[in-house]
């Protein structure tokens, strides 16, 4: 059974392999909208192995740093402009965060703010913390150790974007995450869709758009911790890579961002650590 849902440019279609049978029917592909980012050797789908507690609230920014390579960015950060109230927001929100008050707490609304506004700075934020996380595990993600960008063996996704892949395509992970993070760079770059400027109001479809960039960074979490997951362990990081999970995880449910539908692949884990 196959739904193709085509939003945008780009489709992601899921599969969802069943047990295997000794027949070749059996597969059923969810088609989600989607783009690139990840791939490396298969652990357990919805059990990450050797999983720690994860670390209280603290500033992401350094802790990533401390343990990740800030020059191993798949992409160049996108940066807040001083002096407008994107960065102010931006700036409330690490405070918050550097306090260490509950993740759940840090991702409400503040009062009397703009939610396209606090969603813009959640978005930018999370594509710069993925972006890192995913920049230094990139080496272990080749094409021989994730040859088609999957989470595990029951999720598979598939790249199309009506331009050089006019049909959903199995691609390398490290391909697939590059075709993701241009698209998402592109997007949250169109000042029509992401305007800085004072006084230039969210296009209708704000929303909308950053629900699609939020479901394919999910994928992002999907494949690190089901196929990089080791690599995350050696470097000392699985605290603070859980730490971010929450963090987003929390704030796309606070704001019913992505369907419950779609975080299926890591549901056992995020019941886990976000309980």
């Amino acid at each position: 059974m196959r739904n193709s849902e085509v939003h945008g440019t780009v489709t992601l279609f899921l599969k969802k392999k069943k047990k295997k049978k000794k027949k070749k029917g059996g597969g059923e592909k969810l088609a989600r909208k989607f783009t690139p980012f990840w791939k490396s050797p298969l652990v357990s789908p919805n059990k990450p192995q050797n999983l720690p507690p994860p670390t209280a609230p603290q500033n992401m920014d350094l802790c990533l740093g401390q343990v990740f390579s800030k020059d191993k960015t798949f992409r160049p950060r996108k940066r807040f402009e001083p002096g407008t109230q994107r960065f102010e927001l931006y700036k409330k929100a690490q405070a918050s965060l550097k306090s260490g008050l509950d993740l759940r707490s840090v991702v409400q609304l503040p009062q009397g703010e703009n939610i396209n506004d606090w969603i813009a700075v959640h978005v930018v934020d999370f594509f710069n913390r993925i972006n890192l996380i995913y920049g230094t595990v990139s080496e272990f993600c080749t094409e021989r150790s994730c040859p088609v960008m999957s989470g595990g063996q029951r999720y598979e996704y598939r790249w199309k974007d009506n331009n050089l892949y006019k049909k959903p395509t199995k691609l390398p992970a490290l391909k697939y995450m590059s075709l993701l993070m241009n698209w998402i760079e592109t997007l949250i770059n169109n000042e029509d869709i992401f305007p800085t400027r004072v006084g230039v109001p969210f296009p209708k479809n704000f929303q909308q758009v950053c629900k699609k960039i939020l479901s394919r960074l999910f994928r992002v979490f999907v494949h690190v911790y089901i196929h990089h997951f080791d690599s995350i362990c050696s470097m000392g990081a699985e605290a603070h890579v859980n730490t971010c999970y929450k963090h987003y995880y929390y704030f796309i449910t606070e704001f019913s961002l992505i369907e419950h539908s779609e975080l299926q692949p890591l549901k056992a884990m995020t019941e886990r650590i976000c309980t």
